[in-house]
């Protein structure tokens, strides 16, 4: 058994014009992604915006310190974000954060001068619970009240009982409410933001899937059966469904979400520069190293991916032609090597799976190194310039909150390129089918525009055709004979000798190379696809029904009333089976109609093809697979139906076509005898042998 290798790309790296072409199935839909990406905006903004909150929370109520410093030096101060200066007595109050820049030496120097205080300060508004406020400040004379604030040593607030902390930071319960409502309010808005932008990708995914799959499939059914008979059946399907649904991750999971991380990224980058710069370096110092890390990583991934597929690609063309064939394999006992073979084909899909594992087990811790390795250089940092007062604890929180938010996407990176890979692959294969264009013309080359008439009265005319399916290897050589409306002609012949492909010309699934076929003395390419097929319908030798109701199988697409339904399968004879069943004419058929007999099944298709009322049928052995008594009901139904009609009989059986109007015999592809049953038999050439050796016990 010949081992299948799929020739087909396994997978594909970025591809910008492949990229855009997927991208252009967008069109329709630019509302549905301009609302997703609002909300992407929207989700990203406050992602970023809850280390802020978080920040300003720590340091305006949880840890609020003031310094005092002299009138004189306030204006020589450095700004900073919070700028606000409250007057309490001889001294001006400022936040920790207009201290930064001044170094250590100075500070202590201006210290020493008497212009700044040693310790902190808390300040306290006296707008809410003055009184109370009024009366603790009476017993600690370390208090200094103005009109509207006071201040009281840091150190002091600390050793004060809890009832007197809680009335002196009354004012911070109000800020504290205030911020944990932003706070809800900002994730709220992210979770509704997350919830439209995932509504919204998905929907854009699965619109693009069912557009895309739509016209895939019409495209593939209108190529040419040349075409489609060279295509394995397997991968037509899988180019339909899962190509197709990988394509769709490609809005659901992988364009919004390198979109996201790629913003989520510059985002908490720009936020901690903006909080700090020079702990911002810190964290920007180490972004070269998990550049480098991710390009190796990208390039391991993708051969792994490569490899992966590879193999399982193999391994599953075994198991599906092995299991297929398994009869085989039991009938020449076969199954130990077959296991052998399996074994290997299984071991090198274990290696290229641990291979792929590999990657993750490195590139992902990694990165967990990487962002524990510069939190504890934020922390360190951090802590050096908070003791240098140039940064809050507020801030520090942020700075490792947004570190986490930094290295969170880079883990997700592997993962979303593979599936970036296997989008571009999978859209390579699905292009390059809607790309092959192999569909007969509607018209032949200068015969198209010509109008044809819209009904035939049934004559044929082969004059010189030569046909073949591959180059000149020629399956019909100079074949001419007519068929005169309304008459029955059989076509006999050794097996290969053209017969079924005379059919499948006459239907136009091919196109003649020589000579010409004409339908009424009009070439038949001059008939548009559809006319010619509806008035030629050939019953091919391979039944196929469809899954769904006899009465489906029989209308195919025609609005067919009861009584006409109940005609034509009265006229072959499978209405008394049809009725017998329990359900009747709206009895459900299996895949490929299994649960009826072949005789059945063939009874079928001559009700359906009888029931589109063709001008001219073909039976291309359509009676082999029918018992003889139903062949004999099968007769005498043809024989009434077709009584005025043009029809071509293709049978091995010669019995069948003893009351043929003419019988053609082929051989070797030439048409080597015609005449009538007896008159080839009279002749004694290839019909009398082919039904001698039919009838051995002919006289």
């Amino acid at each position: 058994m010949a081992e299948f290798f799929d020739t087909d790309p396994v997978t594909k790296g970025y591809d910008s014009q492949i990229a855009r072409r997927i991208m252009s199935y967008l069109k329709p839909y630019k509302l549905y992604a301009f609302i997703a990406l609002f909300a992407l905006a929207l989700s990203t903004a406050g992602e970023l915006l809850t280390p802020t909150i978080i920040q300003r929370t720590v340091d305006n109520v949880l840890v609020r310190e003031w310094y005092g410093v002299d009138p004189s030096i306030v204006n020589s101060l450095p700004r900073a974000n919070d700028s606000t200066e409250v007057a309490i007595g001889v001294r001006i109050y400022v936040r920790t954060s207009r201290l930064a820049g001044i170094t250590e030496k100075e500070r202590k120097q201006l210290i020493a001068q008497g212009l700044v205080d040693e310790e902190p300060s808390y300040v306290f508004s006296l707008e809410t619970q003055r009184d109370e406020k009024l009366l603790i400040a009476r017993d600690y004379p370390q208090v200094v009240l103005a009109d509207a604030w006071g201040v009281i040593p840091s150190s002091l607030l600390n050793s004060l009982p809890s009832d007197e902390a809680a009335i002196i930071r009354a004012g911070d319960n109000e800020l504290l409410g205030h911020y944990a409502l932003s706070l809800l309010l900002i994730l709220c808005g992210v979770l509704l933001a997350t919830f439209t932008m995932t509504w919204f990708t998905n929907q854009i995914g699965t619109l693009i899937m069912k557009d895309m799959r739509l016209q895939l499939y019409r495209h593939v059914i209108e190529q040419s059966l040349a075409y489609l008979s060279r295509q394995p059946v397997g991968r037509l399907v899988t180019r339909l469904t899962s190509d197709i649904e990988v394509i769709s991750q490609f809005f659901t999971d992988v364009l919004s979400a390198f979109i996201k991380d790629a913003t989520i990224m510059v985002g908490a980058l720009v936020v901690l520069f903006v909080l700090n710069w020079k702990l911002g370096l810190v964290v920007f110092a180490t972004a070269p190293l998990i550049l480098v890390a991710s390009a190796i990583a990208r390039v391991k991934a993708r051969d792994a991916f490569r490899n992966q597929r590879y193999w399982t690609s193999k391994v599953n063309s075994f198991l599906s032609e092995h299991i297929s064939g398994i009869d085989i394999v039991k009938y020449f006992v076969q199954e130990k090597r077959v296991a052998e073979n399996f074994g290997k084909q299984n071991q090198q899909l274990l290696k290229a799976n641990i291979a792929e594992m590999y990657v993750y087990a490195t590139f992902r811790p990694f990165v967990d190194f990487m962002s524990t390795l510069t939190t504890a250089l934020a922390v360190v940092g951090g802590a050096i310039l908070f003791l240098r007062l140039e940064i809050s604890v507020g801030t520090l929180i942020a700075f490792i909150n947004l570190i986490a938010m930094f290295y969170s996407p880079i883990k997700d990176l592997s993962e979303k390129y593979i599936l970036l890979q296997s989008a571009m692959a999978s859209g390579e294969r699905v292009f390059g089918l809607l790309d092959t264009d192999d569909r007969l013309p509607d018209q032949l080359p200068g015969l198209a525009g010509k109008d044809a008439p819209s009904a035939i009265r049934g004559h044929i005319e082969l004059s010189n055709v030569w046909f073949a399916y591959k180059n000149e290897e020629w399956v019909l050589k100079d074949i001419s004979f007519i068929v005169n409306p309304g008459e029955k002609v059989a076509i006999v012949g050794y097996t290969g000798a053209g017969k079924s492909t005379i059919a499948n010309l006459l239907a136009r699934f091919w196109d003649v190379q020589k000579g010409s076929i004409r339908i009424d003395g009009i070439p038949i390419g001059q008939y548009p696809l559809k006319r010619i097929r509806r008035f030629i319908q050939p019953v091919p030798q391979d039944v196929f029904l469809f899954q769904g109701t006899i009465r489906e199988n029989i209308a195919l697409g025609l609005n067919l009333s009861q009584e006409k339904l109940e005609e034509v399968a009265k006229a072959v004879y499978a209405h008394e089976f049809i009725s017998a069943l329990p359900q009747g004419y709206d009895t459900l058929l299996s895949e490929g109609g299994l649960n009826l007999s072949l005789g059945q099944r063939q009874l079928i298709s001559f009700a359906r093809v009888l029931a589109h009322e063709p001008s001219i049928i073909i039976l291309d052995e359509a009676t082999s697979s029918i018992d003889t008594e139903t062949e004999r009901l099968l007769q005498k139904g043809i024989e009434g139906l077709l009584r005025g009609h043009t029809s071509i009989v293709i049978a091995h059986r010669l019995s069948t076509i003893r009351d043929a109007d003419r019988i053609i015999v082929l051989g070797q592809g030439h048409v080597v005898e015609t005449g009538t049953h007896d008159e080839l038999i009279a002749r004694r050439g290839v019909y009398w042998n082919l039904y001698r050796l039919q009838n051995k016990d002919m006289e």
